[in-house]
């Protein structure tokens, strides 16, 4: 399976790049960025080739592209490699408005291609485990669930509204929205947040609360807020707590790593276990070899970014907003 990368703005398209030297049936023949110093150093460390205009990178002879530039990019650079009959691997979040989510699905569709929505979070093994125990009953009917996937502020394009469709809401609210509708598989009927600046002076919404009311009566909140600074041990956590009829569920995504103190760094904590973005990019490449159905669909993206888009309208207006 021959595969590219349209832009590595966003920092998992060097994870990607590393899963997809590690699968067996997949080779990265070539990057393209906008950014010739990254394009380059990118390309010569995978050693591959380095294309600046992404229209060249799809005219060569490709199966797929995996797209981690910047969210207001998606849109175009997926229309582009639908045309060009590419599968497609699209970082979250799919789009930055609703009405882009909708045109690059149907031109997926028009094209015979499939397109594949990046939450790696599903190929954690804490989260898949506890999809096991939900499917087989293990807690009853789930009553409600809290989660929180908070980090450092990122800072460049991520705080730029124009490129990033938003800050810690848009970034980190579909990823746990898209793992509460797989465990429940049911949609969110109504929305309600509270989001502002109260970490930095960057500009952009820096915290976040998110309320969400699913069509099953299950209630959820989500902390999505870039409320770490630079000396947390882990850039993110991505926590969840399901409650049950019959019992709870208790996930940290991040429980395999050890703990190093030094007096130089600080506490850090060193990961050791399973790679996400590997299980994703190996399901990817599994999907089209196989001739199946993306297990996270462009649809899948498309109802996180009209939570999100939900979210911010609520906020705005401090009223729910029923969806």
């Amino acid at each position: 399976m021959k595969v590219g990368i349209i832009s590595l703005a966003h920092g998992h398209g060097i994870s990607y790049a590393n899963a997809l030297n590690e699968i067996e049936n997949a080779s990265l023949v070539g990057i393209a960025d906008e950014s010739c110093e990254r394009g380059q150093k990118a390309a010569e460390r995978f050693q591959t080739k380095y294309f600046q205009a992404y229209e060249e990178l799809l005219q060569q002879d490709i199966d797929a592209v995996v797209i981690t530039s910047e969210n207001a990019k998606h849109h175009k650079h997926v229309l582009a490699a639908a045309q060009a009959k590419k599968h497609i691997l699209c970082e979250k979040p799919l789009s930055t408005s609703v009405e882009d989510a909708w045109e690059m699905i149907e031109a997926c569709k028009k094209n015979n291609v499939k397109l594949q929505t990046a939450f790696p979070v599903r190929f954690n093994p804490s989260i898949v485990r506890a999809k096991k125990a939900l499917d087989e009953g293990q807690i009853g009917r789930i009553l409600a669930i809290k989660g929180t996937n908070r980090g450092w502020n990122p800072g460049g394009w991520f705080i730029d509204k124009t490129l990033s469709g938003g800050g810690a809401v848009m970034d980190h609210t579909v990823h746990l929205l898209d793992i509460m509708r797989w465990f429940m598989g049911v949609e969110v009927q109504e929305v309600y947040a509270e989001q502002g600046e109260l970490f930095s002076n960057s500009g952009i919404d820096d915290a976040g609360i998110v309320t969400l009311e699913f069509t099953n009566g299950v209630f959820a909140t989500i902390d999505c807020s870039w409320s770490r600074n630079k000396s947390y041990p882990k850039g993110g956590d991505i926590t969840l707590e399901v409650v049950g009829t019959d019992g709870i569920i208790s996930i940290d995504t991040n429980e395999q790593h050890i703990l190093i103190f030094s007096e130089k760094v600080g506490a850090v904590k060193s990961f050791w276990g399973d790679s996400m973005d590997y299980g994703l990019v190996k399901d990817f490449i599994n999907n089209i070899v196989e001739d199946k159905q993306p297990s996270i669909s462009g649809y899948d993206g498309l109802k996180a970014v009209e939570v999100a888009l939900a979210a911010y309208q609520s906020s705005k207006n401090c009223l729910p907003v029923k969806l």
